[in-house]
Formats: structure tokens, C-alpha cells, sequence
């Protein structure tokens, strides 16, 4: 399979593999091997698998370290585990990796259509992951607010549907700051028309043994995780095949 990877390392800011047994039947007469896919890890027949079906469904995922993968092995990255389980249902995903360690929303604004540009086909989604490292550096919530616009408004003007992955701001920044940095992905979506995912870290922040020792990038198993809590999401946002 085909993957390509922006960076997966720098500053930091911001496939599924089955197994299966393979038994062979004994008896008086001979017969063939069990399939690998009916028997489950657990010796149970396993549900038989979904093919992927229809036209190539491209994503972009265009973020920083979060989507970039680091800390992790390129295979554990969000847009590759995304890419497994969306196929795993059936969903014929090229996701790709368009994830730059330390990007800003400026950095990104600097580089989105680049990345468009570089894409053969035009995606059938955009998923927008920026504005952590705004946070972690004490940025303007005005600037990140405004760097995020243009970028949903070059995605507007080529037509490119968009899921926006939201951040949240902790506490001890301030409640007006605070205030002011939550309410920036919740505006956007609106004013966009962009699918939305409030805060896309909500399934795993509380829980710190899913997250690497600077508290920042989720473990192998937090992606997992991540995925799971927003795959539906994801594939809600995906047009309909036309």
C-alpha cells in the first residue's frame, strides 16, 4: 500500500494487522484448510470480512505532530490507523499523511495549497488538525482563528469538504483565553459549513498512561484509541459516492 508521510519528526507541538490460525481438518477423508479469516484469535468462527468496495475514497490528513505520528512507529500515525479501519469497513481509504511536527496554523496556512496542489485527484475530504501548537507557544486566539479561516476558505473556493478536528484550551491559561481558544472551532464549523469534532483528544485526556512521557503525544495505544472514538465521525463526513 501506497503511504506517504510529510514529517515525523521535528519540534513537536502538536495497519490494523490480523492474525489468524490456520487449522487443517483430520478425519477419514481429506479436506482443505479452514480459511484463516473464519477463525477468530479466540478459536471462534470469525465474522467473515467486509471487501473494500466502491471508488478510491482520498483523505488528507493535514495537521502537525498528532497527525505526523511522533514518538511512534509511521505505521501507528493517526491517518495510517484511520486508513486500516475505514477499509476494515468496507470504506476503499487512501488516507494521507500530511501531518509537519511543530506546525502552527501559520505554518499550515503557509503550506495547504502545496499540499492540494500535489494531490492527483481532488480528496473527497480534508481533515484540519492545527491550532495546538498556537496554544502551546501563547499565540493570539484572534490569529489562530483567523490563519484557520483562510485555510477553510481556500478548501471552500476548490471545493473540498472539510472535518475540522478542534483543540481545547486547559485552564490555567485563563478563563478569558479560554473562553476565547474553544470557541474558535465551534465558530468556523459554522460559518464553513465544515463537519466538526469539538475536541478530538476527548476519548483519552483524562487517562495520562495513553499519552507519552510530555503529556502531549497520545502512545500507539492512544491512537488506537482516537480512532476508534472518531471513525464515525470521519466516515459521516465522507460525501456520499457519487
Amino acid at each position: 500500500m501506497h503511504k506517504r508521510g510529510w514529517s515525523n519528526f521535528g519540534v513537536s507541538g502538536a495497519a490494523l494487522l490480523a492474525m489468524a490460525v490456520m487449522l487443517a481438518a483430520c478425519g477419514d477423508t481429506a479436506e482443505d484448510p479452514v480459511p484463516a479469516a473464519e477463525i477468530a484469535e479466540d478459536g471462534k468462527p470469525a465474522l467473515p470480512a467486509v471487501p473494500v468496495m466502491g471508488p478510491e475514497r482520498r483523505i488528507v490528513a493535514f495537521g502537525d505532530s498528532l497527525f505526523a505520528g511522533y514518538g511512534v512507529d509511521p505505521q501507528d500515525a493517526y491517518p495510517e490507523k484511520l486508513e486500516a479501519a475505514l477499509r476494515s469497513k468496507g470504506v476503499n481509504a487512501d488516507v494521507i499523511n500530511a501531518g509537519v511536527s511543530g506546525d502552527t496554523t501559520a505554518a499550515g496556512l503557509q503550506r495547504i495549497e502545496f499540499t492540494l496542489a500535489a494531490q492527483n485527484t481532488k480528496p473527497a475530504l480534508f481533515i484540519l488538525e492545527l491550532g495546538g501548537n498556537d496554544l502551546l507557544r501563547g499565540l493570539s486566539p484572534e490569529e489562530t482563528k483567523a490563519n484557520l479561516g483562510k485555510m477553510l476558505t481556500v478548501l471552500r473556493e476548490q471545493k473540498v469538504p472539510v472535518l475540522l478536528m478542534g483543540m481545547r484550551s486547559p485552564p490555567n491559561y485563563g478563563p478569558e483565553y479560554q473562553a476565547q481558544f474553544d470557541a474558535i472551532y465551534r465558530d468556523l464549523a459554522k460559518e464553513y459549513g465544515a463537519a466538526l469534532i469539538p475536541f478530538w483528544l476527548e476519548d483519552i485526556y483524562r487517562e495520562p498512561e495513553l499519552f507519552q512521557a510530555d503529556r502531549i503525544h497520545p502512545t500507539a495505544e492512544g491512537i488506537e484509541r482516537l480512532v476508534g472514538a472518531t471513525l464515525g465521525e470521519v466516515e459521516g463526513a465522507l460525501p456520499p459516492v457519487e
